[in-house]
């Protein structure tokens, strides 16, 4: 029987302790990313940053798509070749892949790092079947945003409720000024007009319920979501024309003081002030209450992390799903996007507009991500185009509900 030489077996000892420590520290993450835009790819990369000096035993790996060619190549590669980590989009738009097994339970991660209460207004973005499937890290706010002069001068307060909200639209129709401006050449903007409604009528679960397919458009509730709509519609309280404009190209309207209110996201604000808007003329509110008592419930799209099935990697991948919930780390990032952090214990920002999204999401009941994030595809293209025909020739309305249900049938089979 040959025996090692003395030296060999020390060299291999030596080799074997050295690969041993190694490997300690060699822990590859792999994560897929869309945030391929200036501003989202500096916050990941800071983040990114973050976690390996706090976890100097994990190297991270990005690999970053554009926005089009992710959404177009997730279910390949979470079938296929998967990550460890991967961002995608809260509520229904994770539904599929929760359904078809392609996301992790991350429950886990909730329950050790106190999450149910950090990430509240998100929980039930993020729950099917009871059980969690991801971490949100940024989303931002919709909402009214309204000419504060305007108001001021006609002696409006605030509404908070609908019976308030029409009094004031009635009152800026009196004096020749447009209640709402919008632009709906792209539906999309419709689709927000829908949530609310939805949301303040018949609230969050049962928007989700319709939003996944499980409820007819022909039914009596969507049926009083329009009913309310057609207060507005028939009246003339939204700009004359509206699909012949693009959302901007209804800002001028809202500008020179032509309307007073405008139903948009957070981004609207950029626009605005560049027009020349001061902030003593814009403020912002919530959607006003329609049913007494309904918990409120805000649109606010929320990007999230999440942990593919077939991660090789995933004890580390939940290490940094837990890094990304923290609110210092969702304060830093959301700076650089100029965004909201999820997490309620983050550092309020200091952008007035901002400051008042972080409050009114905080403390939502829970959170829509937008008509064409919660519906499929089929559906989502046909409500808005639905919607925006309705706002036309709100005597169409009936006909509109029956095409929906006969596209509902279709589109989630």
């Amino acid at each position: 029987m040959r025996r090692s030489s003395p030296v060999l077996t020390r060299f291999s000892l030596a080799a074997a302790l050295t690969l041993a420590a190694a490997g300690a520290f060699a822990g590859e993450l792999v994560i897929n990313t869309d945030a391929s835009d200036p501003a989202p790819k500096a916050a990941f990369e800071a983040v990114v940053k973050g976690f390996e000096a706090a976890n100097p035993d994990v190297k991270v790996k990005v690999n970053t798509f554009d926005h089009e060619g992710f959404k177009t190549s997730i279910r390949n590669f979470l079938s296929a070749n998967p990550p460890d980590v991967v961002t995608w989009y809260a509520g229904n738009r994770m539904a599929p892949f929760v359904n078809a097994g392609l996301f992790e339970d991350v429950s886990d991660v909730w329950q050790k790092e106190g999450l149910d209460n950090q990430l509240k207004s998100a929980a039930a973005s993020m729950t099917i079947n009871g059980e969690k499937w991801g971490v949100p890290y940024t989303y931002y706010q919709w909402g009214i945003y309204y000419r504060k002069d305007l108001f001021a001068k006609l002696g409006i307060s605030e509404p908070k409720t609908w019976k308030e909200l029409l009094d004031a639209c009635a009152k800026l129709k009196a004096a020749k000024i447009t209640p709402f401006a919008i632009g709906s050449k792209q539906t999309w903007p419709t689709g927000g007009w829908f949530d609310y409604l939805n949301l303040r009528v018949n609230g969050y679960e049962f928007h989700m319920e319709l939003t996944a397919g499980k409820v007819p458009y022909t039914d009596k509730r969507v049926a009083a979501v329009f009913d309310r709509w057609d207060e507005l519609v028939k009246p003339g309280y939204f700009l004359a024309n509206h699909p012949s404009y693009m959302w901007q190209e209804a800002l001028p309207a809202f500008v020179k003081g032509e309307a007073a209110m405008y139903l948009m996201g957070n981004f609207i604000v950029a626009p605005l002030k560049e027009a020349g808007l001061k902030e003593d003329q814009l403020g912002f509110m919530a959607f006003p209450t329609i049913t007494p008592g309904l918990p409120r419930a805000e649109d606010a799209p929320t990007d999230t992390v999440h942990i593919p099935s077939k991660a090789k990697n995933k004890t580390d991948a939940k290490r940094f799903l837990a890094y990304m919930a923290k609110a210092d780390v969702q304060s830093k990032m959301n700076e650089t996007l100029g965004q909201l952090p999820v997490n309620k214990d983050a550092t309020q920002p200091n952008d007035p507009y901002l400051k008042s999204g972080f409050a009114l999401l905080s403390t939502a009941h829970a959170l829509a991500q937008f008509y064409d994030r919660d519906a499929v595809a089929e559906m989502a293209k046909a409500g808005m185009d639905g919607f925006q025909r309705y706002m036309l020739k709100p005597e169409t309305r009936g006909e509109m509900l029956k095409r929906l249900e006969d596209v509902r049938q279709r589109a989630y089979k």
